[in-house]
């Protein structure tokens, strides 16, 4: 048998609890709402969008497609801002292309069309992970995540008042080597260009280092850190950026299965920084996905899959819930989302 065909089914019998509503009313921070990362609703009706979200209880949303590109964020700003105000948030970006095309001048450009983006009625910068692992200058240099020559960004998205939403690296295991010790083998063999080996890769750390030095370096703008700042495998780390940058939190999109196999450090790790963490499902509007999160946040279920279906995606691991006390769930359901996306 090879190994692509084993798929044991456990043995052990597990109370299943089943949560259908969120305990507090949900803002999800970090989502999507094109294709492919968020099922294509801008081709769907609006109203069915916004019934999956009441049957959810998802009272606000944040749709990142926007910083893919202005043509873009202009659409999903007609399609879903425009008509729901109330309900959505489009974050803008980055066009990293036309470095090439304006050389020095490049980031005083994009500070400049942040502004633009800004009056069009985008509310917050979302920045992809190319940056840090493709992005280059107009000399063909790979560009640092904490390149000063970008400070004029930075420094715009503060003086708007607009949150820097950033993935600026991918699990850890995508950086090392693909081999028989890579516990992520399976779903980089399902999707090769995940992995970024160094070399030819910058390192992982290199590139988490850089994001600190880069949120530390511009305290007057309000960063978040994506899919747990990007390092669910270490939260001791994570803990330390968060003490050290009072400007910078996190959202825990994508990354219950790294959260879910250490329980008794995760559970520690959201009552002691309740205060800076975000609820983010980045699976589209979908209730499957949503109600496994209120699973996982609400109950002390045990060992379960944490995407759903039989076979877990990630990694050939089960998950625990966090049963989080009520006065934190309601802060990383709604309270902090509403701090720190300025949403009245």
């Amino acid at each position: 048998m090879q190994l692509e065909q084993f798929h044991p089914k456990s043995k052990l019998i597990t109370r299943t609890t089943l949560v259908n509503r969120p305990k507090y009313p949900l803002i999800d921070a970090h989502n999507h709402l094109g294709s492919p990362f968020g099922g294509g609703w801008d081709k769907k009706p609006l109203a069915e969008l916004l019934d999956t979200l009441d049957e959810a209880g998802v009272v606000a949303y944040v749709d990142l497609d926007g910083g893919w590109g202005e043509h873009i964020l202009n659409a999903h700003l007609d399609l879903f801002k425009q008509p729901a105000p109330e309900r959505f948030q489009i974050f803008g970006g980055v066009d990293w292309e036309r470095w090439l095309e304006l050389g020095d001048r490049f980031p005083e450009w994009a500070a400049g069309r942040l502004r633009i983006q800004k009056e069009r009625g985008a509310q917050g910068l979302k920045i992809w992970k190319p940056f840090g692992l493709h992005v280059r200058d107009h000399l063909g240099t790979l560009v640092g995540v904490d390149d000063a020559r970008l400070d004029p960004i930075w420094q715009a998205a503060g003086e708007l008042g607009l949150p820097v939403l950033a993935h600026v690296a991918d699990p850890v295991a995508f950086f090392d080597p693909i081999d028989e010790t890579n516990e992520r083998w399976e779903e980089i063999g399902a999707h090769p260009d995940w992995a970024f080996t160094s070399p030819p890769f910058p390192s992982f750390n290199s590139i988490l280092h850089g994001f600190y030095n880069l949120v530390k370096r511009h305290s007057g703008t309000t960063f978040i850190g994506a899919h747990v700042g990007c390092y669910a495998e270490n939260l001791s780390w994570v803990g330390k950026m968060l003490d050290d940058c009072p400007n910078y939190f996190i959202d825990i999109s994508a990354r219950l299965g790294e959260l879910g196999r250490q329980p008794y450090s995760a559970r520690r790790f959201f009552i002691q920084y309740q205060d800076r963490i975000l609820f983010g499902s980045d699976a589209g509007p979908d209730l499957e996905a949503y109600r496994l999160g209120y699973r996982f946040l609400e109950t002390d279920d045990e060992y379960f899959n944490y995407n759903g279906g039989e076979v877990p995606q990630q990694g050939r691991w089960q998950v625990c819930g966090l049963y989080l006390p009520d006065d934190v769930l309601e802060k990383v359901y709604q309270k902090n989302a509403i701090k720190v996306l300025n949403i009245s």
